[in-house]
């Protein structure tokens, strides 16, 4: 299920960056002279205005919602059970494990000193 929902996210993600990107900004009328005005009579008289923000709307309600559902699976998944975070009672043992340095004092570790000859 959450797999589904993260495609569907996705694929919001895209069409809503493809949408806003063909949307024409308040300076785009200047662009009407240079032949740009004859491309807005495919989505009627009115132009793309009102079809691209209404679209762009839903698919902005759509990519809320799948962001409020993958959020939920998030929350719901750190709810599981301990799966990899020891107990405090595990780590004091591990504590106590001797080391290198608690090595017993009747071992003699000092390096053998060569004797001097005398000739």
């Amino acid at each position: 299920m959450q797999v589904a929902i993260l495609m569907v996210h996705v694929v919001i993600a895209v069409a809503l960056v493809v949408l806003i990107l063909l949307q024409q900004g308040k300076g785009a009328e200047a662009g009407a002279a240079f032949g740009g005005g004859a491309s807005q009579t495919v989505f009627g008289s009115r132009g793309s205005g009102s079809f691209l923000s209404t679209t762009t709307g839903i698919l902005a309600a759509g990519f809320f919602v799948t962001s409020m559902a993958l959020a939920y699976f998030a929350t719901q998944a750190g709810q599981a059970p301990e799966a990899g975070i020891p107990d405090s009672r595990l780590i004091e043992q591990q504590r106590s494990v001797p080391t290198l340095d608690d090595s017993p004092a009747s071992v003699d570790n000092t390096a053998p000193v060569l004797e001097e000859s005398s000739e």
